[in-house]
């Protein structure tokens, strides 16, 4: 399974704000750091604060900080959110495209939705706490410094 740049944004932002300390980087710093465009961050940015994951102030002072809500966050919980319900295959046809003529008795589409279940079940019990523990917080710490 391949997740959505979206989605791995939204885990490595979480990540390195768990370990930024006093520290309080911005969109751009993070958008900077993580190597994206400042876009993309931005998005990723939004959506984690409308879901109370992290906040963000503005101004002389201001910048990104972790909730304690987004250290005890699930990463299976996140993956799902930034994912989607979707299934990993389009059996029903996309805008445009027919479905697929085997959608009625195939049984892929079936191992492949449990096999995606199995995915984020195995992700659930992870924390993005657990995610910064010895030896990626130390790791995280020699990113490009933000600030």
């Amino acid at each position: 399974m391949r997740l959505l740049r979206s989605t791995d944004l939204a885990l490595r932002v979480l990540m390195r704000l768990a370990v930024a300390g006093d520290t309080n980087p911005t969109t751009r710093d993070v958008a900077t750091a993580m190597d994206v465009p400042y876009t993309h961050a931005a998005k990723v940015v939004a959506e984690l604060r409308h879901m109370g994951l992290l906040t963000a102030r503005r101004g002389r002072g201001g910048g990104l900080s972790l909730t304690e809500k987004g250290r005890e966050a699930s990463v299976g919980g996140l993956v799902r959110a930034f994912e989607g319900e979707g299934d990993v295959v389009d059996c029903d046809g996309a805008v445009g495209t027919a479905p697929c003529p085997l959608r009625s008795d195939c049984r892929l589409r079936g191992a492949l939705r449990r096999a995606q279940e199995a995915f984020y079940a195995s992700l659930d019990p992870l924390t993005v706490a657990d995610l910064t523990a010895d030896p990626t917080g130390p790791l995280l710490l020699g990113v490009p410094s933000v600030r």
